[in-house]
């Protein structure tokens, strides 16, 4: 019985000792206020770059690629050649339909000239009315058989144009999904070519914020997978698609980016920041700030550690806003007047 107790006591001494080391680490954090921000509230809005001019070549004809002259990233030129397929069968067929218009053509030569004499013949009455009809019908069905020729021949020409694939713009290359060897068919796509110059965000955003941007407020635009320095763009005009998506209440923005911003391409992550309200006076809740060096990453998760009741640190997630210097909005899981910790590290190590 006394050593039973012995070890009870021994225990709540060393839970008592954990816990007095446990608050004197904590005391030792660095920790400050969550700060309620005092202007406007603003909310990003993820979006995706896309081409406002952008075409999926496919082919038009079978064969196999005998020669690809283009890779994804290249630049060309309006009219550049970019690939070719076999046409040596449309080629065959085009110098046959030109043969039989040369056979139509001289046939058609005869035909007029035997016409031309059966005229002479029927106005000395030489020959019957009938005759002479008969004459012309040979004539015009000569005549006719000439101008589907010529038709056949045009359309095997073009047939055969088919097979070299041009660059119908100036632009980029963005994928090229076929090699050189492989079958083209009808309908497959070949290449996708997209004009760098015309480049516009689209995000989906409440009817409310959206109608912001109506009234002729343009949003700035982040584009995170740039540098620091080239991140933050504004563009040149927004517009508002008139639908609205029944499930999420939510219309299409697309904003039209200025020319010439280097690094970005179509389908690149982009963020739209819109204002959301203004404080207290519109009726919106306020967002914080914090530093920014307060924020822990860790895998797929955001958050930072906050003092509870007891004054021990807690690792709570939370949604980042615009970045500002040195600190950060938090957009949800924190309240104002909080105590953050500053040196996540410290707080880690605190049991």
């Amino acid at each position: 019985m006394f050593k039973i107790c012995s070890v009870a006591v021994a225990a709540l001494a060393a839970g008592l000792a954990l816990t007095v080391a446990g608050r004197a680490g904590a005391e030792g954090l660095n920790t400050v206020p969550a700060q309620a921000t005092t202007t406007a509230a603003l909310s990003g809005f993820d979006g995706v770059v896309e081409a406002v001019r952008q075409s999926v070549i496919a082919a038009q004809v079978s064969g196999a690629v005998v020669q690809l002259d283009a890779k994804a990233g290249d630049s060309v030129k309006a009219g550049q050649v970019l690939l070719r397929i076999d046409a040596r069968a449309a080629e065959q067929n085009a110098a046959a339909s030109d043969a039989q218009v040369q056979a139509a053509r001289a046939s058609l030569e005869v035909a007029t000239q035997e016409y031309e004499r059966q005229k002479q013949l029927f106005q000395k009455s030489y020959i019957s009315q009938a005759a002479l009809e008969r004459a012309e019908s040979t004539f015009k069905a000569t005549r006719a058989r000439l101008a589907a020729q010529g038709a056949q021949a045009g359309a095997a020409r073009t047939e055969s144009g088919f097979h070299v694939i041009r660059a119908p713009f100036a632009g980029v290359i963005a994928e090229v999904p076929v090699s050189l060897g492989d079958m083209a068919m009808p309908g497959r796509p070949l290449l996708t070519l997209y004009d760098p110059s015309a480049l516009r965000i689209s995000a989906a955003v409440p009817q409310p914020v959206a109608a912001r941007a109506v009234a002729g407020e343009i949003p700035r635009a982040e584009l995170p997978g740039l540098p620091a320095m080239r991140r933050w763009v504004t563009p040149l005009r927004v517009q508002v698609l008139p639908t609205v998506d029944p499930a999420t209440h939510t219309v299409q923005m697309r904003l039209d980016l200025p020319a010439g911003v280097a690094g970005v391409s179509p389908g690149m992550f982009a963020r739209l920041w819109l204002q959301v309200g203004g404080g207290d006076a519109s009726g919106a809740p306020a967002s914080v700030s914090v530093p920014l060096q307060a924020i822990v990453r860790r895998a797929e998760m955001t958050g930072l550690y906050v003092l509870d009741a007891n004054g021990q640190p807690a690792l709570r997630q939370v949604r980042l806003g615009r970045v500002s210097g040195d600190t950060v909005e938090i957009f949800s899981g924190l309240m104002p007047g909080e105590r953050v910790v500053t040196n996540p590290q410290a707080a880690a190590r605190v049991h």
